[in-house]
């Protein structure tokens, strides 16, 4: 007999276990934190919905668009796929909905494959909720076929307090008008900033990550220098997203200043845009590649056209008019002029779907949340709440 030390890894600890070997091998479960390299049925993925990175098999059966709602046909987008054990499955409660980045779009979007309903995929990702539905997230592998014989079920393990599902607990199970009352509760609770350590906050939250001393410009996608902002020509400086005239609240302490909607752009750019309303159409924006602007609108490249619908969205419910700032709201108009009110909605909710939230933009929703405000904008951590809200 061999006493063999075998160090196993968990979640928050390391755990030392005293394993006998008699003559044969005994085959590890999954436990703590899935390999990416095992491979889940959908079954198995459903049932540990708790953030850790697994890869999961299953047979797509179309595009979901709601928490009990999937295409079958008539696809309008590429932004995720509803994948199941059973490739002639009907029920929602047993599909698992799979994110479907940019990388993975040309190949695994429905709009742009239909012919790929039916067809068994393998994809490994986060296993986290989706349009509040059990989900795949943030996808750093998808290929066609299947994978391994699926492992036993992991077993799911609670998140830990801190994390976004800790800090949503007031609005779980909630839609429609009760999630924007949770919600709305839940993020007002947060640190304001001067308009002079938004500065500070910008060359943090939008660092590039590729060079630690550039941040990203908005619509202009341009890598620059931290130290270039200012007033200057080709110098970036700090775009309210949420025009500061809709609702005329101005660079004071409160909305003016609060980095969810504050990014670095060119000032050029930034004054191209000035008070517009966000809508597609236009002429082009020589300094900003992608992006289109006429008399009354400004359409943001497609790299960000769901971070600026977020940004939007979370202004509208974290300022309801109760704390002495305007109640903002998005509308369908591109008419608002000086009215707490920015369009097009039904453009914004587009874009949602469209571009979902990537690792830029959740870098910045933590680090806004850890380092500077206090506060997340729910729409990157569930970009789906946005039509159960304004549906």
């Amino acid at each position: 007999m061999n006493i063999k030390r075998v160090t196993r890894s968990r979640p928050g600890r390391m755990v030392a276990a005293v394993v006998l070997a008699v003559a044969v091998a005994i085959p590890l479960g999954v436990t703590g934190a899935a390999s990416a390299a095992t491979t889940l049925t959908v079954a198995q993925a459903l049932a540990a919905q708790d953030g850790r990175t697994a890869t999961v098999t299953g047979y797509v059966i179309g595009q979901p668009t709601a928490t009990n709602t999937v295409l079958r046909s008539g696809f309008t987008a590429d932004t995720a796929i509803a994948i199941a054990d059973q490739a002639g499955e009907t029920g929602t409660a047993r599909m698992l909905y799979v994110q479907v980045t940019a990388a993975w779009r040309s190949t695994f979007g429905l709009l742009t494959n239909p012919s790929l309903r039916g067809r068994q995929v393998t994809a490994t990702g986060a296993l986290t909720a989706y349009f509040s539905h059990g989900g795949l997230k943030n996808p750093t592998a998808m290929a066609l076929g299947g994978g391994a014989t699926p492992s036993p079920s992991p077993t799911a393990t609670p998140a830990p307090t801190g994390t976004p599902d800790a800090y949503y607990a007031a609005a779980a199970g909630k839609t429609g008008p009760a999630l924007r009352t949770a919600l709305h509760g839940i993020i007002r609770v947060q640190t304001k900033l001067s308009y002079d350590q938004v500065w500070d906050a910008l060359k943090d939250t939008d660092q590039d990550p590729a060079n630690p001393a550039n941040v990203i410009l908005l619509y202009s996608g341009r890598s620059q220098s931290k130290t270039s902002n200012g007033g200057g020509a080709n110098d970036w400086n700090r775009e309210h997203v949420w025009a500061k005239s809709h609702g005329d609240f101005g660079t004071a302490t409160g909305p003016g200043t609060d980095v969810h909607h504050l990014r670095p752009e060119d000032v050029s750019v930034n004054s191209l845009r000035g008070n517009k309303d966000f809508d597609a159409g236009g002429g082009t924006v020589a300094e900003a590649p992608g992006c289109y602007t006429d008399a009354d609108s400004f359409e943001p490249r497609d790299a960000v056209k769901g971070d600026v619908a977020r940004m939007i969205l979370y202004m509208a419910i974290r300022y309801e008019g109760g704390d002495g700032w305007p109640d903002l709201e998005p509308n369908d108009s591109v008419s608002n002029g000086s009215a707490p009110r920015l369009g097009r909605l039904s453009k914004l909710l587009a874009w949602n779907d469209q571009d979902p939230p990537d690792t830029f933009e959740q870098r910045r929703n933590q680090r806004i949340h850890e380092r500077w405000q206090g506060n997340r904008n729910p729409f990157v951590d569930h970009p789906e709440w946005a039509r159960s809200i304004w549906s």
